[in-house]
C-alpha cells in the first residue's frame, strides 16, 4: 500500500506527483521525456510550472536548459504570487517565461484529484478491458485501443450493445499516481458516459494502491464538465512551454 493511501496529501504533494507522473526525470530532477506508458519517447516540454491552491509552486526544467537560464526561470517562479479567485489567470511572469524561452506557444489547465469513489453510475456499468477480453467487444471508432491495451492499464469502458463507446485508461503512470485519459465516441457524448467511465477507472487505480489524477486544458470544456459531474477536488493549475 502506498504511503498516500489513508493519508491526505497536500496540494503541493499532488502537484509534485503530477510532475513526476507526466514526465520522466534525471537524477538532477530535470525533465527528460513525456512519461507515456507505451513504446516511444517524446521530449518533455522545456518548462513546467504548477501553481497550487495552497500557495505553492512546483517548477521543472528540461535537462538541456542552460544553467544561467535555469537560474533566471527559477528566480521568477519563486516570485509567483498565490492563485487568486480567477484560477485561469496567467502566471505573473508569463511574458518573461515566454521571452526567455523565445516561445510563442504554451499549454495550461486545471489539475484535479479524483476522490475515493466507491460506486459508478448505477445505470452505466463500467467494465475492465484487457488484452484478454478486448476482442469480445466492437471497437468501431476506437480501433487504436488494440495497440495500446497492454500498456495503459487499468483500462475501463462503457459498453453498449457489445460496443465500446467510452473508455478511460492510464495514459501516464508512476509508482504513486496515474493520470486519466478519457475518450468517448462523438454520438455518445453528453450522456454521462465519460463521468461514469472515469469513476470506474478511479476505483481500479485505487485498488492498486496509487492515486487517480485528472488534468485537462482550459479550452477543453467537455473534460471540465466531467470534472464537475464527478465533483473532483481541484488542487492547482499547470503551465508548460515546449
Amino acid at each position: 500500500m502506498h504511503q498516500w493511501i489513508g493519508n491526505e496529501p497536500t496540494a503541493k504533494d499532488l502537484m509534485e506527483m503530477h510532475a513526476r507522473v507526466m514526465f520522466t526525470h534525471d537524477l538532477d530532477s530535470r525533465m527528460r521525456t513525456i512519461n507515456e506508458p507505451w513504446p516511444g519517447e517524446e521530449p518533455a516540454p522545456r518548462f513546467f510550472l504548477g501553481r497550487t491552491i495552497d500557495d505553492s509552486a512546483v517548477c521543472r526544467l528540461r535537462y538541456d536548459i542552460p544553467d544561467k537560464l535555469a537560474e533566471q526561470l527559477t528566480a521568477l517562479v519563486e516570485n509567483e504570487p498565490s492563485l487568486n479567485v480567477d484560477f485561469q489567470t496567467r502566471p505573473k511572469h508569463f511574458d518573461d517565461y515566454m521571452n526567455l524561452l523565445a516561445a510563442d506557444q504554451y499549454t495550461s489547465g486545471p489539475c484535479y484529484r479524483i476522490p475515493d469513489i466507491t460506486t459508478s453510475s448505477p445505470t452505466m456499468q463500467a467494465v475492465s478491458i484487457t488484452g484478454d477480453n478486448i476482442t469480445e467487444y466492437s471497437l468501431a471508432g476506437l480501433e487504436w485501443l488494440i495497440a495500446e491495451i497492454d500498456y495503459d492499464q487499468p483500462c475501463v469502458a462503457i459498453i453498449q450493445d457489445h460496443r465500446v463507446v467510452s473508455v478511460c485508461r492510464s495514459v501516464r503512470v508512476s509508482t504513486e499516481a496515474h493520470e486519466a485519459g478519457v475518450e468517448t465516441l462523438a454520438e455518445f457524448r453528453g450522456r454521462g458516459c465519460a463521468a461514469a467511465v472515469a469513476a470506474g477507472w478511479a476505483i481500479e487505480v485505487r485498488k492498486m494502491g496509487v492515486l487517480p489524477l485528472y488534468s485537462t486544458s482550459w479550452d477543453n470544456a467537455s473534460s471540465q464538465r466531467v470534472a464537475g459531474k464527478l465533483a473532483l477536488s481541484y488542487y492547482g493549475v499547470n503551465f508548460t512551454i515546449r
